[in-house]
């Protein structure tokens, strides 16, 4: 700033404590720097409240998006299968790999496989008529375990209760199959200004099979192909 500006041109004359005196009385007047000091005081405030903002509705986009993908698995596995109408529909390995495929391809935007774990399980009834999870496969670097059952709980006898919260127990009827898929995702945000932190999303979802199916066994090709092995933790294809 030229103080020169403030300053009558006869200024160099009057005494120095008459010059400052109206260079003050000037700069009082001056209104040109206002709009800038208002700026630089409110600008944290509209930046942190875009930001939370942004990252409140980031999370609840991830919520639904995790819902929608344990639906999905769900929904699928409830209908692979080859398609033979003279025999029970037989289930592969590869038909697995295929629903959790659709699942990385749904999840890619916010790294389900890089960040979380899916777990699909086949819950049947055994020979005593209790629930028991004939199967179950997993995809996802996250190290994540059934909070319901391991591949072969229940096999005997009728003391497994079947999957999900207590208060909300799902089992499969006889003949039948559910296909109940877990997810357990670590949130990623997406600003600095993480209000949410690395917290654990988790969404389980149930769908009872859409036809007739070999209910005895996961078959596999010849020669064998890849299976998605629960005791693998990788975001990679099963190999």
């Amino acid at each position: 700033m030229n103080l020169a500006t403030f300053l009558p041109a006869t200024a160099p004359k009057m005494p120095r404590r008459e010059r400052f005196a109206r260079l003050r009385q000037r700069l009082a007047r001056c209104t040109s720097g206002v709009a800038m000091v208002e700026f630089a005081l409110t600008a944290p405030i509209l930046l942190t409240m875009g930001m939370v903002g942004a990252e409140t509705a980031h999370f609840t986009v991830t919520h639904l998006r995790i819902s929608q993908v344990a639906m999905q698995i769900a929904d699928n596995a409830s209908r692979v299968g080859e398609t033979d109408m003279l025999v029970a529909r037989r289930v592969f390995e590869r038909d697995v790999n295929d629903v959790f495929l659709g699942g990385e391809k749904y999840g890619e935007p916010f790294g389900l496989y890089q960040h979380g774990r899916v777990i699909l399980s086949s819950l049947q009834r055994n020979a005593q008529g209790g629930q028991n999870i004939r199967w179950q496969r997993c995809r996802g670097a996250k190290v994540f375990t059934s909070s319901y059952g391991l591949e072969g709980a229940g096999a005997t006898g009728t003391g497994f209760p079947g999957m999900g919260e207590a208060s909300n127990r799902i089992q499969a009827s006889l003949g039948t199959a559910v296909m109940f898929v877990e997810i357990s995702y670590d949130y990623q945000p997406l600003t600095p200004y993480s209000m949410f932190g690395n917290r654990e999303i988790r969404y389980t979802a149930a769908f009872n099979i859409r036809d007739e199916r070999d209910l005895t066994q996961l078959y596999n090709t010849t020669p064998a192909g890849p299976v998605a092995r629960c005791n693998v933790f990788s975001a990679n294809r099963p190999t």
